[in-house]
């Protein structure tokens, strides 16, 4: 394992937040999302490989009411040395 782990900045819109994470999360190589508005750390949530639905779906709610709120924000992404897939 690198000492660094790959991360990913993403910009995006309230409307498109819990979309994005639905995504990130689907992927499978994401060590941790960090979602951040106007340079502040607003919510870090970690997964694991094999997250489960019942550990993601409280990830989601909160995800959902952080894009009813948030006009635009930043996604980082941690990711695993595992690439990511191709889309």
């Amino acid at each position: 394992m690198n000492a660094q782990a790959p991360r990913e900045r993403f910009a995006v819109k309230g409307g498109e937040l819990i979309d994005r994470v639905k995504q990130l999360i689907h992927e499978g190589n994401v060590r941790s999302i960090t979602i951040s508005h106007d340079g502040r750390e607003i919510a870090s949530f970690p997964l694991t490989i094999g997250v489960i639905t019942a550990v993601v779906a409280p990830v989601l709610v909160a995800v959902g009411a952080l894009a009813a709120v948030l006009t635009e924000c930043t996604i980082e992404v941690e990711r695993t040395d595992a690439a990511p897939p191709e889309v």
